[in-house]
């Protein structure tokens, strides 16, 4: 299974590509990073990047499947606003090439990653590092992007075993 993964943001929006080949227990990270936006520049083009550079990565690797972050509980109602934007950006270049996007709650992706919903960002970016076998560890947008992978991996594994289905998409 190859996954498309994202931690939204407008200004700073983590992605990953992550596979699993069938019968094989490595994962890999085929890609990950962050997609940055200038302080400056308006929300609009913010989107349009953040779209366009999901675009550049899901041509160039061919996900199957696209797992996002799920809204988390914020106290202004301008950056909920601004935060969901930013992953309608993201969903959208995933639908746009008919990718099936599935969503993770915060708490739930750090369980799968760290063992606990509680972990720190700190905590995340090491056991991506360590899970993944990578030589440095990834910028927190980064890690929390693969680590929205992982939750959709598991999950998808476990919810397979257990009931030969997977996850319903949003």
């Amino acid at each position: 299974m190859k996954i498309l993964s994202i931690d939204p943001g407008l200004r700073k929006t983590g992605f990953a590509v992550i596979e699993r080949k069938e019968n094989q227990d490595t994962i890999k990270a085929l890609t990950f990073g962050v997609i940055r936006n200038q302080q400056k520049s308006l929300q609009s083009a913010c989107l349009v990047n953040i779209r366009n550079e999901l675009d550049s990565v899901i041509e160039k690797y061919k996900p199957e499947v696209c797992a996002v972050e799920s809204v988390i509980y914020v106290q202004s109602y301008k950056t909920a606003i601004t935060m969901g934007a930013a992953r309608a950006a993201a969903i959208i270049a995933a639908a746009h090439h008919g990718i099936p996007v599935y969503e993770y709650a915060p708490k739930r992706i750090k369980q799968a990653v760290v063992g606990k919903g509680a972990a720190k960002k700190e905590q995340v970016a090491f056991m991506i590092r360590s899970l993944l076998s990578l030589k440095e560890t990834p910028t927190s947008d980064a890690a929390d992007a693969i680590g929205v992978g992982l939750a959709h991996l598991y999950t998808a594994e476990r919810i397979n075993i257990v009931t030969g289905n997977t996850p319903a998409p949003i």
